[in-house]
């Protein structure tokens, strides 16, 4: 199992990427090992890719911990279709 970042996007002033992990439980346990708070986790309720926003600093801490760097469109093709119940 992997954890992933995609590329950091400029959002209102802020860069942020998202986290995303091929189980809910690795990407939780990631998180807290990387010092994440968990307010920063989000489960969208139909459709869509349970994640992590983070910023550039915990972005660095997720990479250098061993988070697989891939685009934008990977995460989304890897995680199409997925609901949180999937995870």
């Amino acid at each position: 199992m992997s954890i992933y970042v995609d590329p950091e996007k400029l959002i209102k002033g802020q860069y942020w990427c998202h986290m995303s992990a091929d189980s809910l439980a690795e990407l939780h346990a990631f998180a807290e090992q990387i010092g994440v708070k968990k307010c920063w986790f989000h489960n969208p309720k139909r459709r869509g890719m349970p994640h992590y926003d983070l910023g550039t600093d915990a972005r660095k801490r997720a990479v250098a911990a061993g988070a697989v760097e891939i685009t934008a469109r990977e995460m989304v093709d890897k995680f199409r279709g997925q609901t949180s119940l999937d995870l």
